[in-house]
């Protein structure tokens, strides 16, 4: 249970800082953060979140990066159900948070509310098969750093900045893509509130993730140190 809370508060706040600094701050008039800022507060989440609770959950904040790490037998299946239900509830928990500070503005709009989306729904128009590749590939390589950086032969005490750079990176490339999700808990707290085509185009992101993960998991399975 102290595990499922970790992942629960974890994925909260990578929710609530991430696609918080998306809507409350990326277009802020004058002082605007961007893509940029965006990028960098996603990181910031996981790094923040890598020293609070990895030692408590693993820091997984994500059902894609779980089943990864099973695929690349790190993680227990046992375990499996419980921490995807977890990070879910805890993305709608921060995107709930979200949505009541973001309500307390007059005026204010839900509009994309940092939902995923590819076509029109594309922050840069990009089609079905740009987010899918995108998604896939960008899981796959966020994967295939956690694995490294959390191997027992890494140096110790540095995953959470790896691990965070990583989703940074992983920002800046797929934002105007995807609005990046590499994560179907985030996904899915957004398209919650969005309804509509957000709801529509979730598969994809619920999809492409897992998909980048297993196979990040298995091939990170055979170039593992561990397997020399």
């Amino acid at each position: 249970m102290k595990k499922l809370v970790a992942e629960f508060i974890g994925t909260l706040w990578l929710v609530l800082g991430g696609c918080g600094s998306a809507v409350l701050a990326a277009a802020y008039p004058e002082l605007g953060i961007g893509f940029v800022g965006v990028a960098i507060a996603f990181g910031l989440t996981v790094v923040t979140m890598a020293y609070a609770i990895g030692h408590i959950s693993g820091c997984h904040l994500n059902p894609a990066v779980s089943i990864g790490l099973w695929a690349g037998g790190r993680f227990d299946k046992k375990e499996l159900i419980s921490y995807i239900v977890a990070q879910i509830l805890g993305g709608i928990a921060g995107a709930g948070i979200l949505y009541i500070i973001a309500t307390g503005k007059a005026g204010f709009e839900i509009g994309g509310f940092a939902a995923n989306g590819y076509g029109e729904h594309s922050p840069g128009g990009y089609s079905l098969l740009a987010a899918l590749v995108t998604e896939i590939v960008m899981t796959f390589m966020f994967l295939i750093i956690i694995l490294g950086a959390t191997h027992s032969k890494a140096p110790k005490g540095f995953a959470g900045l790896a691990i965070g750079l990583g989703l940074t990176l992983i920002h800046l490339i797929s934002i105007p893509v995807t609005n990046t999700s590499v994560n179907p808990a985030r996904s899915i707290s957004q398209a919650l509130f969005v309804q509509g085509w957000a709801t529509e185009q979730l598969w994809l992101f619920v999809v492409a993730p897992i998909v980048g993960a297993i196979l990040a998991g298995f091939v990170y399975k055979m170039i593992s140190p561990e397997n020399d």
